[in-house]
């Protein structure tokens, strides 16, 4: 049995989710708070006078919390971490005022990664993404999404998907994988597109849920790259393949995207950089988490971030994630996330928090056991070295500890 004691402060996001509109800040903060799990489940999230005395038996493993704080494990909802290859050569030619769309008709961006990752073999696609999951991890991550959508044929995507299912069965990290063959048209489809969507609805959706690899289907509905007609096709066969739908929607323009996500009802909508009043009035309806990337924002010098108080104001659940990828993804922390979420997007701490856990859990359909503290689900947690709001010291070494299932799987300093 795991038993931390006398917590300066215990912040366990539980209630009802996901957290929209007023309560995404109603995440309480208990003083001399007090955990304790036996094995991979919580036993207890509370205050510390509150702590049974059946969960303090003599021989438990007691740490003295005084000096720490404690929150739920990260739910990073959105990765691009599985790829091969090294675009960071695009992040010195951006820093000179190259735009993305400018790199990309150089035959950089999303087709560089392509030709790399079709050359990869499966061992080293998983060896290359252990890493990215290592630093992820010790940043708090403790469950996370990954996508495919770096081979766009229908072995490399499979050879993908296969390297994220074997990470999953060994990785500290909880991996929940995503289909994303819609990532781009690939050069070779380039003069006949539809031949693409064809091969994606009639084949690659089917090979990918013969095998079980993947329980959602993403699609990136952009100007140039699936229109809003092609991305409610594929998501519609993916869902009638068993896999649940996500969107890439409005990044980089008002592409629709938004009201494609309230069509199919989506689980979550990502990016909506340009989302506006109605397309929010959409997705909260619809019941669609947002799940918002101000780390692609800031890398790829867009400008501007998602207007992340209109979506609260709407009553549009608000998750915060990564965005880990070789382009525009340069940070695995989500701390760093939450930081940007709260100076670039208007966030308060406690709103960037239950979009990092609890709302991130429901963007991934893990509500039910990770996200929170609470008896029952996993003891997923990171422990912070003074009060919660220091993971926002951006730089500092504020992680003492991160927990998964009730294990320490990284130890900070």
């Amino acid at each position: 049995m795991l038993v931390v004691r006398h917590l300066r402060q215990l912040i366990t996001c539980a209630g009802p989710a996901p957290r929209r509109g007023r309560a995404q800040r109603d995440v309480a903060i208990i003083a001399d708070g007090a955990l304790a799990a036996d094995g991979e489940c919580v036993l207890f999230a509370g205050a510390d006078a509150d702590l049974p005395k059946e969960l303090q038996p003599p021989g438990a493993a007691v740490i003295d919390g005084r000096r720490l704080s404690a929150v739920p494990g990260f739910v990073d909802a959105h990765t691009h971490a599985m790829y091969a290859g090294d675009r960071r050569d695009e992040l010195r030619r951006r820093l000179a005022g190259a735009t993305y769309a400018e790199i990309a008709a150089d035959g950089g961006g999303i087709v560089s990664t392509v030709r790399s990752t079709r050359t990869a073999s499966e061992d080293e696609l998983a060896a290359a993404t252990a890493g990215r999951l290592d630093e992820m991890l010790r940043c708090g991550t403790t469950t996370a999404e990954a996508k495919s959508g770096y081979g766009l044929t229908i072995e490399s995507e499979l050879k993908m998907l296969r390297a994220i299912r074997s990470l999953a069965q060994r990785h500290d990290v909880e991996l929940s994988a995503t289909f994303m063959g819609a990532h781009e048209i690939p050069v070779e489809y380039r003069g006949c597109r539809r031949q693409y969507v064809d091969l994606l609805v009639r084949e690659m959706i089917p090979a990918v849920a013969r095998e079980g690899l993947a329980e959602w289907c993403d699609v990136f509905c952009e100007d140039g790259v699936f229109t809003p007609e092609e991305s409610r096709e594929i998501l519609t066969a993916a869902r009638g393949a068993g896999m649940k739908p996500r969107i890439h929607a409005d990044e980089l323009g008002a592409s629709g995207g938004s009201q494609v996500a309230a069509d199919v009802r989506a689980r979550s909508a990502d990016h909506l950089i340009f989302v506006d009043e109605r397309a929010a009035d959409a997705l909260a309806g619809a019941g669609v988490v947002a799940t918002l990337l101000p780390i692609a924002s800031f890398y790829l010098k867009l400008g501007r971030f998602a207007p992340a108080r209109l979506l609260i104001e709407r009553g549009v659940p608000v998750a915060i994630a990564t965005d880990v990828n070789p382009g525009g993804g340069f940070s695995p922390s989500m701390p760093f996330a939450m930081t940007l979420a709260c100076f670039g997007m208007g966030l308060t701490f406690e709103e960037a928090l239950a979009g990092a856990t609890i709302n991130g859990a429901c963007s991934l359909d893990r509500h039910d056991r990770v996200g929170s503290l609470e008896v029952g689900k996993q003891m997923d947690a990171v422990v912070v070295a003074g009060p919660a709001i220091d993971l926002i010291r951006v730089g500092a070494e504020t992680i003492r500890a991160v927990v998964k299932k009730g294990r320490v799987v990284h130890a900070g300093r």
